[in-house]
């Protein structure tokens, strides 16, 4: 009887001696592998990391100096979530407005409106063609990835858009998002110890670039 792949047999008699051979080869393969996969992972961070920079050296850097958090242990309860936030967002507030304020209404009040503007199929396709691929979407669950890629819906984005701004009203959608809470420490029980991160729709992120352009 030998074994499967190999030339040892039980009924050698240094089979003792060639297992422990064997062994060995597979755990130097094993190595050798572990060390392959490991530049690859380097190499691979290295050139997002590279690429990430060209694009965006803010958010790069984020990522660099933002500690790694594990979020894999047991999350806070809701009822505890949804009165933490009730606490900050619920409750009246009596805001003290300093003479700072007038100052901002005062100058605010000479700014010259925005000129009119005509969106077109290309400025979708120019905005579009800008974003990020895969960047979380918001309630339409749509990526940036598909709109590249059906560029038929770019006259109708166009069109729904010029509509928007003629009748200066856009769906309550649009500025609609979808929360995340995000850990920021170890201490994944305490509501509190959570960052919240809004996702607002692609259509209406879509709409905002064109119009800051």
């Amino acid at each position: 009887m030998a074994f499967a792949g190999t030339n040892i047999s039980l009924s050698q008699p240094d089979i003792t001696q060639k297992l422990t051979e064997r062994i060995d080869d597979l755990k130097q393969k094993i190595a050798a592998w572990g060390k392959r996969i490991r530049r690859f992972s380097e190499g691979s961070r290295r050139f997002n990391q590279n690429r990430l920079f060209q694009s965006d050296q803010k958010r790069l850097y984020k990522l660099l100096e933002r500690p790694k958090v594990c979020g894999a242990g047991q999350g806070p309860d809701q009822a505890d979530i949804i009165a933490f936030w009730r606490g900050l967002w619920s409750e009246p507030v009596n805001h003290s407005e300093g003479p700072w304020m007038e100052v901002v209404a005062s100058q605010g009040a000479s700014v010259k409106p925005m000129d009119p503007i005509t969106i077109t199929p290309e400025d979708v396709a120019e905005a579009v063609r800008r974003a990020p691929n895969w960047k979380s979407p918001g309630l339409d669950g749509l990526h940036h990835y598909w709109l590249k890629g059906f560029v038929v819906c770019h006259a109708v984005l166009a069109r729904q858009f010029q509509e928007a701004l003629d009748q200066k009203s856009i769906p309550s959608l649009f500025t609609t998002g979808i929360t995340h809470l995000v850990p920021k420490d170890q201490d994944t029980t305490d509501p509190s110890k959570y960052r919240p991160i809004t996702c607002l729709p692609t259509i209406y992120k879509t709409l905002t670039s064109i119009l800051s352009a």
